[in-house]
Formats: structure tokens, sequence, C-alpha cells
């Protein structure tokens, strides 16, 4: 088959899940502010899960046809993209100073969660009943989130939504439609990138995990790259935090499971001893430089942004020498 036709359905592809993903994301939060959610709700739930809108729908529709290796490489390679790619590139432009509690809260709940799926992965498959847990955990915290939302309205994260909220009103109206034509068009597009790069893997010989974990777990993290960088510029470090922290624990939980939920996933050897073992040390690296120590904020300084950018290509390069080849 000539591929231009498919490597045009995943460029086209990419750019509408982009778009679309910036209108839901905006449409929603306004929508919520409307209905007078608290911000720092809208910061962590909707904000930080919301970009992660493209990783669902497309691992969910991976999944329905029958694609495991795009479902899990889109999921677990967005999170690699996220801390090491995305957080690396914006402390390159400001460093990253962590304030709010709430997220020094989450970055061990992440820690956990990602031991979790470590655990749930190790019989190399992710079954229905793991998708279940997966699903009442992540219920759980969107519980925590609401109830810390609510109880801490002054926390650092806060601050900075209520300030991008009123810096950008929006009418009711107008937000519901952004809402709706945003949410259309990500099912569309999403549908439209797996079918070029399910394409793109059989003519070229490539594995779907390979084609997963690079071009379209990079392409569906661009909507976490676009409001980090715009974040940092702004001196909002803890609402570009909030948004890498909220999409890797709602890829981790929701993403995977809602795609396993609908198909019992099988797991390739290599997803548990390369990749969910670059994940889970990037996870380790993004707590220790987060957290901080002796009551002092987290940071992550630019060289520490250079070192993580050197990790992801260097964990891309690593990922095609060894695996490009033909499909098992």
């Amino acid at each position: 088959m000539v591929l231009w036709l498919p490597l045009l359905a995943v460029l086209a592809g990419l750019a509408v899940l982009v778009w679309s993903a910036d209108k839901f994301i905006d449409g929603s939060a306004a929508v919520a502010r409307h209905f007078a959610l608290p911000p720092l709700l809208i910061g962590v739930v909707i904000i930080g899960f919301g970009t992660s809108a493209p990783e669902l729908a497309v691992s969910v529709l991976s999944a329905m046809e029958g694609s495991p290796g795009i479902a899990l490489g889109n999921a677990y390679g967005s999170n690699i993209a996220n801390i090491a790619l995305i957080l690396g590139l914006t402390a390159l432009i400001s460093p990253i100073v962590v304030q709010s509690q709430i997220l020094r809260k989450e970055l061990p709940v992440l820690t956990a969660i990602t031991l979790l799926a470590f655990v749930l992965v190790w019989d190399l498959s992710i079954s229905r009943i793991d998708a279940f847990i997966l699903l009442v955990v992540f219920a759980g915290l969107m519980a925590w989130s609401i109830r810390a939302g609510i109880r801490d309205g002054q926390d650092a994260l806060s601050k900075e939504t209520e300030a991008e909220l009123d810096a950008h009103p929006m009418p009711i109206g107008r937000a519901w439609l952004w809402l709706a034509v945003g949410l259309v068009l990500l099912i569309a597009s999403s549908r439209l990138l797996v079918w070029g790069a399910v394409t793109i893997a059989e003519s070229l010989g490539v594995s779907e995990l390979v084609i997963g974990l690079t071009v379209v777990a990079v392409g569906t993290s661009l909507p976490e790259l676009a409001s980090c960088i715009a974040a940092a510029r702004k001196n909002e470090h803890d609402l570009a935090m909030g948004n890498i922290l909220g999409s890797n624990l709602f890829n981790t939980l929701a993403v995977v499971g809602l795609a396993s939920a609908i198909q019992p996933l099988s797991v390739e050897p290599a997803v548990l001893h390369r990749d969910m073992a670059v994940m889970g040390v990037l996870t380790l690296a993004l707590f220790a430089l987060g957290y901080g120590r002796h009551g002092q904020p987290g940071r992550i300084s630019r060289p520490e942004g250079a070192l993580l950018l050197l990790c992801f290509m260097g964990y891309t390069a690593w990922l095609l020498i060894t695996t490009l080849g033909p499909v098992r």
C-alpha cells in the first residue's frame, strides 16, 4: 500500500486531535467554572485529566479494534514523554518550583500507582479484573481530589488556576458548544489516527507497540506540552506540574483501565522489562525532584530538565535500535 495516505491520516489525525482536545478542555473548564466548582478541582481534575483526552480516545479505540500494542504503547509512552520530554523542556524554559501541597501529596500517590501497574502487568496481561481494580482506584482518587478541592481553596495550584480562568472568560453557550465539538472531533480524529498508525506499522513491518510508544504517544502528549510551556512562561509552575501529574495518573488508571475493560490486553514482555521500567525510574526521579526536602518546595532546575531530555532521547534511540524489524 502507498504510505502517503496513512501518513497523511496520522498527521491530520494528530493535528485535529490536539486542536479538539484544547477546545474540549476550554469548554469543560468554562462549564465547571459556571457551576462554581472550586478552582483547585478544575486544575487537578478537569485541566489535568482533560489533557489526557487524546490518550483515552486513542487507546480505547485501539482496544476496540484489536490493537493492544497501540493502546498500551500510547498510555505508557505518553507517561514517559510527559516526564522526560515535556517537563524537561518546560524546566529548560523556566525552572519548575512546586509550591502546591496537593501536588506534593500526589507525587507519592503517582509512585504507588506506577508500582500497582507493575504488579498487574506482571503476568503479561491486563484482564477485566485488573481493569476493575484500576478504575476503582481511579474513582477513589477522583473522590479524594474533589474533597481536597472543596476543603483547601487557597492552595497554590488553586490560585494559578483561578487566574487562568479569570483571564479567559467564556459565555456558557460557547462553552457547551466547544465541549461538544471538541468531544466529537476527538473521537473522529482518534479513529483516523489509529487507522493510519496501524496501516503504517503493517506496511513497514514495525510492531504496533513501537508506533504506539513513539509517534502516537508523543502526538497525543502535545496538549500537555502546549499547556506546560504556556504555564512556564507565566511562572505558573504548579499548573504545569499539575497537568503532568494529573495526566499520568489518568493514563495509568483510566486510559489503561477503560481500554482493558473493553478488551482484555495481552502485554509483550518488552513492555514490562523495558518500557514500564523506564516509566518507573522516571516516576521515582520526578518524586525525588518534585517533593522537596526539609520543608523546602520541590524544584526541577535547568540542568535537571536537560538531563530529563537526554533520558527521553536515549530511551527513544534504544527503543528504535532494539525493536525495528519484522512483526512478531
